[in-house]
Parts: structure tokens; C-alpha cells; sequence
């Protein structure tokens, strides 16, 4: 990647003559004409070719609105390609946006509705084209490692041993290694803050998402004492978000884990985090979109009958919030019908049939399973999918991992709306089972087999509300 000064002039320099280039190309009479006859949305509207006083005013503010949009990508930061242009493409029509709106209160500045659609679409092609190409590694370039952990004997193990280049490592800054799960007093001789001569300690932990960007990093190799600490899913999650490649021992790496392209004889393996093929994570994040505001725009009359009934039922809000767990161990809200009643939560999983704390509108709701219908939201902003693995409460996590030792192997895709696990009524109740179900989805996991799921999750919530009403009745009678 082109970093420092050279990345700001290129992301800047590139981005200003994209924009010109486009309105140039968008005013020229051949393209209007062309646009206007054969584009379905701008055949409507007649060719305007912008007099040259006028354009120039209209394409410096076109440049300053667009390269103001992109202010945050001109910060030399790895991230992975698809970030990439999504975060392009989003910033694009944010700007697109901006000038529509510039030119809807002031005439002066105003783009051609023709040239703002055909502009929009130039820039929302070759922005995105230009940022991957200056932030992509130059063709010929060697790996540039750091080693990561809390355990000086593998730190220097995976120094002594591995052939890639090491520009230093990045550890906690205090005389502890790690024994088991607990913390304790290292008594040989030499450990501080510079054990190994050969190379420089970088920083702690918290500053590993500094080093990575100070020294433009693409790889970094793990040496924890355990893989389910916290620190460890810290660490890939940081090398998650900038895209680079994780490697571990083969003793802290499994099927789910680890690369298929891994041999027997590797001492260091690469970390799958990135499990989804570009093409299949394409597909899936636009069915995400698609389902989620589809199902939104569908269900807007159902969702205000269900806050009405709520209120109605019993005090206090319509909905309520959780904080789960995603992907390497983040967090973030869910937010869902109430169907209990008032700080009434237990972390203890434990079978609706048997929780006196649920309402009447509760039950039915969670019989039709309508209380899940506000996650959508949650799928539209990215931070859920329709399918993967099922979120879990943040304070309920401790005790599953209790009873599963292999729990947090599921913290390596978006956790979903339904999965695998939820099709085969494997709940919270039974966590061997639906951890089973869980890796198992992560290993067979694709866009099809996504399109299955939700099939069978579609039939299974007809089928529940289907016996449910049908109950529901009988009882009445």
C-alpha cells in the first residue's frame, strides 16, 4: 500500500481529477445525447450542455462536495478490499446527495439532472477502483510481520523459527507470562521490556492498531498461551478490520479456523478470517439489504399493531435492547419486541414454556416469532445477516462457555437472524447442540446454502404461526 504523505497526494490528487474527468466526460454532447436516449432512468430528460462560465463554477463544487465526502479514506489505514468500496460507494452518494441538495437551493451550483445521474455512476465506478489500487500491496513486496502475545516462550519460539522477515512484536509491558488461565510472576532471568535483542518491542496490545498502521503490517502472527482469551479474538479483530493476515500455531487452530490450503508439516498456519469467498460475501450482504428493507416496507402496518398491543397489554417500552456478541468477540445492540415484563431478564437460559415473566402479547409473539421483526433494522446497518450463527447475550455468554468449552469458535462469522442451529430447534437450553449446529454452519457456510435456511426458517415461522392459531382456537372453544 502507498502510505504516509505519498497516500494522502494520491488519495486526494486521484480524487479531484476522477471528479473532473467525470464532469467533463458527463458534459460532452455526445454522452448527454446518448444518456438521454438509451439510460431507462434519465431517457426523460432533455441534454444540457453547461456554458463554460458556469462549469467551472459547477466543477469546483463539485470536486470540494466529493472530496470533502471523502475526507475519512484519505487516511493511509489498511482495511480489507470490500470495506473498501463499500465505504467508497456509500461516501459517493452521500455526495451525490449533498449536491442534489446544493442545487435544489441555489440554481448557481446546480448539476444537470442528467449529468448529476451520469457523474453519480462514473465516480461510483472509478472512486472505488482507485482507492483498492492505492492500497493495495505493490506487486513484488515481501511480508512485513509482527509477532503478538501475552507469552514470551512462544514469542521467542515463533522468532527463532519462522523465516518471515519480524519487524519487532507487540506484548504486554509488565513481567507476567501466562500459566493456564491465570496470571503469573515470570522468574527468569531477562524478561523486561527488551528480552530479545534481535528485535524491538513495538508497544502493548492496545497499541497493536497503531503498529499496524505506523509500519503498513500484513501480517501478524499470534503467540498467546491460550486462543480463548479475550486478548486473542482483540488481536484478530484488529487484523480483521485492516485486513491483514493472522497466522497462529496449529495447536490454537482447528478445521473451523485455518485455511483449507494448510499443511500437515506448517508449524504456522493462516486464520480463515475472512471465511467467504468475495463473490459469496457480495451476494450475501445485498440479499441482507434487499431482505431486511423488503421485509420492513412490508411489515410497517403490523409493527405499529404490535407497539399499540404492547402498550395496551403492560407498562413500560415497546421495545428492548440486548447487548450481544459478534463477530471476534465486539458487541453491539439488538433490539427487539418486549415480551416480558420490566427488568425481568435472567441470564440463565430457560424454556418460554416454563418463564412465568412473559406477557400475553409476549407468547403470541414469540409463538410467530414477531418480536424478532426490529433485528431487522439491525441486518440493514450491517451489524447482523439474515443467516449465521445466533447472537448471544453478552451476560449470558459466561455461562455458556461454561458448559462449552469450544464456545467462542462461533465468534467467527456475523451472527444472523436464524441459522442452522435455529432450524433444528437447537436453543441456548441445550449449547453443546447448537454449538455442534453453529460450526457446522461455518464450515458448509455459502450464499446457497444461506438461500436454504432461509427457506426452511420461512416454512418453520408459516408452520409455527399455522399451529399456533390453530391452539389458540381450540382453547377459546
Amino acid at each position: 500500500m502507498v502510505s504516509g504523505l505519498r497516500y494522502r497526494l494520491a488519495s486526494v490528487g486521484g480524487t479531484v481529477l476522477t471528479v473532473v474527468l467525470a464532469v467533463l466526460l458527463a458534459n460532452h454532447a455526445a454522452v448527454q445525447q446518448t444518456s438521454t436516449t438509451l439510460l431507462p432512468v434519465v431517457s426523460q430528460l432533455e441534454p444540457q450542455i453547461l456554458a463554460a462560465e458556469r462549469f467551472t463554477i459547477t466543477i469546483l463544487a463539485t470536486a470540494t462536495v466529493v472530496t470533502a465526502s471523502l475526507v475519512p479514506l484519505f487516511k493511509p489505514r489498511p482495511r480489507r478490499i470490500l470495506d473498501i468500496v463499500f465505504v467508497t460507494e456509500k461516501r459517493v452518494l452521500i455526495a451525490c446527495f449533498a449536491l442534489a441538495t446544493i442545487g435544489y437551493f441555489d440554481y448557481t451550483y446546480r448539476l444537470p439532472r442528467s449529468t448529476l445521474i451520469v457523474v453519480t455512476a462514473l465516480l461510483g465506478l472509478a472512486l472505488p477502483l482507485w482507492f483498492v489500487t492505492i492500497r493495495r500491496p505493490p506487486v513484488g513486496d515481501s511480508e512485513r510481520a509482527i509477532v503478538v502475545g501475552d507469552d514470551i516462550d512462544q514469542i521467542g519460539s515463533v522468532l527463532e523459527t519462522t523465516s518471515i522477515p519480524v519487524l519487532g512484536y507487540v506484548s504486554p509491558p509488565n513481567k507476567y507470562e501466562i500459566q493456564g488461565k491465570q496470571r503469573q510472576p515470570l522468574v527468569a532471568d531477562g524478561w523486561g521490556e527488551q528480552p530479545f535483542s534481535e528485535v524491538e518491542r513495538l508497544g502493548g496490545l492496545s497499541r497493536l492498531e497503531e503498529v499496524l498502521v505506523e509500519n503498513d503490517i500484513n501480517t501478524t502472527i499470534l503467540a498467546f498461551s491460550t486462543s480463548d482469551r479475550a486478548e486473542f479474538f482483540g488481536a484478530l479483530d484488529t487484523c480483521y478490520k485492516h485486513g491483514v493476515t493472522a497466522k497462529a500455531h496449529r495447536e490454537h487452530t482447528d478445521s473451523v479456523l485455518t485455511r483449507s490450503e494448510t499443511t500437515d508439516t506448517d508449524e504456522l498456519v493462516d486464520i480463515a478470517l475472512e471465511p467467504w469467498d468475495w463473490q459469496d460475501y457480495l451476494f450475501k450482504r445485498i440479499f441482507d439489504v434487499t431482505f431486511a428493507a423488503v421485509s420492513l416496507a412490508v411489515f410497517a402496518p403490523v409493527l405499529v399493531v404490535i407497539a399499540l398491543a404492547i402498550k395496551l397489554d403492560s407498562p413500560g417500552p415497546v421495545f428492548y435492547s440486548q447487548e450481544r456478541t459478534a463477530e471476534l468477540g465486539d458487541t453491539f445492540p439488538v433490539y427487539k419486541f418486549r415480551t416480558m415484563l420490566p427488568d425481568s431478564e435472567s441470564a440463565e437460559p430457560e424454556e418460554d414454556e416454563d418463564n412465568d415473566r412473559i406477557t400475553r402479547v409476549g407468547r403470541v409473539l414469540r409463538k410467530t416469532h414477531l418480536d424478532e421483526l426490529p433485528q431487522l433494522w439491525t441486518i440493514l446497518t450491517g451489524k447482523m445477516s439474515v443467516v449465521g450463527p445466533r447472537a448471544v447475550w453478552t451476560d449470558e455468554e459466561p455461562l455458556l462457555e461454561a458448559e462449552t468449552k469450544t464456545w467462542r469458535k462461533r465468534w467467527f462469522v456475523k451472527p444472523g437472524l436464524t441459522g442452522l442451529a435455529q432450524i433444528h430447534d437447537a436453543k441456548s437450553t441445550s449449547p453443546k447442540t447448537k454449538l455442534r449446529y453453529d460450526l457446522e454452519y461455518i464450515r458448509r457456510q455459502s450464499f446457497w446454502f444461506d438461500l436454504k435456511i432461509v427457506a426452511r426458517q420461512i416454512w418453520q415461522v408459516a408452520e409455527d404461526t399455522v399451529r399456533f392459531t390453530k391452539s389458540d382456537g381450540s382453547a377459546g372453544e
